[in-house]
């Protein structure tokens, strides 16, 4: 993501998405009662004209009613009714539009920004300028791959061997399944990749890679961890791999703080709390040292707001989780607001 123009006056920021991540921070940003200020295109259709009309490009401030992230699309669609436009003669004002946010089309918003959204704009810039990772947990029988993008870890494949070692064929199989291995890891556009399992299936191979002299050796990060499997990307993010190799993480951070809060929770010391009431006493007895909040939350529950501005005037730290990713997922199964504490309230 790229900021391309502040205006504290206005509350407008000017922006340029370069990625389908960048699209998600903006989605998670926006607001019912925000504006969006882009290039559009509206039909204007003469009248008495039998035919259905001409498309004309027009600029467009949008006042914001919903917003739908099309993955699949690579596109933002924002929709809401028109308050102004130029040229005015194709602009209906107060008639509703959908204005399409894509990657590499710059555009505006302008609203009451809250610090929180502006901190996600900071991480986003930040972001594109960090390493892209891909990770890869395997063993000898299975191997689990994902990339790590802002809005989470995204699962892509899983790849199974079929060599059993009573087969004659074995080492064929084991050969043709490290090679299938290899072929994925090099389909990633990446910088660098986390490689990692149990037992001795990564260094056979590397070994292989090392025989053949790959150009991927260069880009792989050799980690160990418990697990082929969905669990075994998690540890890594845990043990704080990714932060090694790329600089601090959102996901790893709510990995490692969900982790905390559900220590807590199963200890049952008193040393967290989940639930808007829970925490919303917390917050106002000074006890809450961080918040944990599921992004979602923020664009549904006005109330959040106002907590979140008390816990930062309380000197609280707040992390906002995205509700794509798993630990996301878990602490939308708490309702999408906890907080670890420095004492007891109850």
């Amino acid at each position: 993501m790229r900021i391309l123009k502040k205006d504290h006056s206005t509350g407008e920021i000017k922006l340029t998405c370069e990625s389908l991540e960048d699209l998600w921070h903006v989605e998670r940003t926006l607001q019912e009662g925000d504006t969006v200020r882009a290039k559009s295109w509206r039909r204007f259709k003469v009248e008495g004209s039998d035919d259905s009309g001409e498309k004309k490009e027009v600029k467009i401030d949008l006042m914001v009613e919903r917003v739908e992230f099309a993955k699949l699309a690579n596109r933002l669609r924002v929709g809401g009714k028109i308050k102004s436009g130029t040229p005015e003669e194709f602009v209906q004002t107060g008639s509703y539009h959908t204005i399409d946010l894509e990657p590499h089309y710059p555009f505006s918003i302008i609203k009451v920004w809250k610090s929180h959204q502006l901190k996600r704009l900071e991480e986003a810039v930040s972001e594109g300028k960090r390493p892209k990772i891909a990770l890869c947990a395997m063993d000898d029988e299975k191997a689990v791959f994902a990339t790590l993008r802002g809005y989470g870890v995204a699962y892509e494949f899983e790849l199974e061997n079929s060599a059993s070692k009573r087969d004659e064929k074995y080492e064929e199989k084991q050969q043709k399944y490290f090679a299938e291995i290899e072929k994925k890891l090099s389909s990633y556009t990446v910088e660098k990749l986390i490689v990692a399992g149990p037992g001795f299936a990564k260094e056979n191979l590397k070994k292989m890679l090392e025989r053949k002299h790959s150009a991927l050796l260069q880009k792989i990060i050799w980690e160990n961890c418990s697990y082929a499997e969905r669990s075994g990307i998690n540890e890594l993010l845990k043990k704080g791999v990714v932060s090694k190799v790329a600089g601090e993480q959102r996901i790893e951070e709510e990995a490692k703080l969900l982790e905390s809060f559900l220590l807590h929770l199963h200890k049952d010391d008193g040393l967290c709390a989940y639930g808007v009431a829970p925490v919303k006493s917390s917050i106002e007895l000074s006890a809450a040292t961080h918040l944990l909040v599921l992004d979602e939350l923020l664009r549904t529950k006005k109330e959040i707001e106002a907590l979140l501005e008390l816990a930062e005037k309380k000197k609280a730290k707040i992390t906002i989780f995205s509700q794509e990713g798993e630990p996301g997922k878990q602490l939308a199964s708490f309702g999408g607001f906890a907080a670890l504490l420095k004492f007891r309230i109850s």
